[in-house]
């Protein structure tokens, strides 16, 4: 497969599970902000820090105020991680390989973008309440991954394309734990209490994770909450089950199942391997926040690797077994 193939792939569904997740930090920070006392700082500023934005946000905007998050994070053109600027190079990505993928893919990617176009006119930033239509982007990136599930050979396209899923949303749910953790930088006081309970629900709520989660554990705890969403196997929104798939992924792609063939593999592997020996207790001990950045690091370090064995020459054939898409 020719690299730039899979390089579109690979970040078509990359960007599609950015404005999923970031839709989903739209909707977890509204429902915890509304558990809270009314400061729009202490609401919203810890979301434009956990998505890595905030640097970009201050050069831009003078104050932190609710309806400026939104837009920031939803609809502004100069983010480059907008929802709405992912959504546009998810769609430039599928252009660019469109003879390689279905009918039924095409039209959803479209179907979203003009949703986002019609937002975008209709200033739905402005909206009393946001998080109608944050969840119908939500619902329509979420349909999008179906139908790309259900309409495309499991070929070294797919993929690609599902490795640059995962690793997003291994990264975007470890930053969902992360605005739990500002928040708590500011509300001490409150760790324990019914209102710290009422925000884990909403942050689980957020990342789908509730019901499943009451399944295993029952009752809400901090330390379980973590446990579930950063080590569980078997959960699909949690950072180990993300490694896993990806794992397996990127394994059929290079054809070796054991050892590693090239850096990605070694990457992941190693963090793979590290998260499946991990505790709990250890974790909190050395400091959750402080995981929850290494953790980042070592999937900024994995995708960078990925880029580098498969995508630096985006015109050359990769040593890879040969497979149409």
């Amino acid at each position: 497969m020719l690299s730039r193939i899979a390089d579109s792939m690979y970040w078509m569904n990359r960007y599609v599970e950015r404005a999923e997740n970031y839709a989903r930090f739209m909707d977890v920070n509204f429902n915890l902000s509304l558990e809270s006392a009314p400061d729009s700082i202490q609401q919203w500023k810890p979301l434009v820090i956990i998505t890595g934005d905030w640097p970009l946000y201050q050069s831009s905007y003078e104050t932190v105020e609710k309806e400026k998050v939104i837009y920031f994070l939803g609809f502004d053109l100069q983010n480059p991680n907008s929802v709405y600027s992912s959504i546009i190079k998810a769609r430039e990505n599928a252009r660019a390989i469109r003879p390689e993928l279905t009918k039924e893919v095409w039209e959803q990617i479209n179907h979203i973008y003009f949703l986002m176009k019609e937002g975008f006119e209709k200033k739905r930033w402005k909206n009393k309440d946001p998080r109608i239509f944050f969840n119908t982007i939500k619902e329509g990136c979420q349909l999008l991954f179906g139908i790309f599930t259900t309409t495309i050979s499991r070929n070294d396209g797919w993929h690609f394309g599902r490795i640059g899923q995962l690793v997003e949303r291994a990264d975007k749910t470890s930053r969902v734990l992360d605005v739990k953790y500002h928040i708590l930088l500011s509300t001490p006081k409150d760790v324990g209490t019914p209102l710290d309970l009422a925000q884990w629900a909403a942050l689980l709520k957020s990342v789908s994770a509730y019901d499943m989660y009451r399944k295993k554990y029952g009752k809400l705890t901090t330390l379980n909450i973590c446990e579930f969403l950063i080590l569980d196997k078997i959960f699909p929104r949690s950072v180990n089950f993300c490694l896993i798939q990806a794992g397996k992924s990127l394994n059929t792609i290079t054809g070796y199942h054991a050892g590693f063939s090239n850096n990605a593999e070694k990457q992941l592997g190693k963090l793979k391997a590290q998260l499946e020996f991990a505790d709990i207790h250890d974790i909190f001990s050395g400091g959750l926040h402080e995981y929850i950045d290494e953790l980042q690091k070592k999937l900024n370090t994995i995708s960078m690797a990925i880029y580098e064995s498969f995508f630096a020459n985006k015109y050359a054939t990769p040593n890879l077994k040969t497979q149409n898409l």
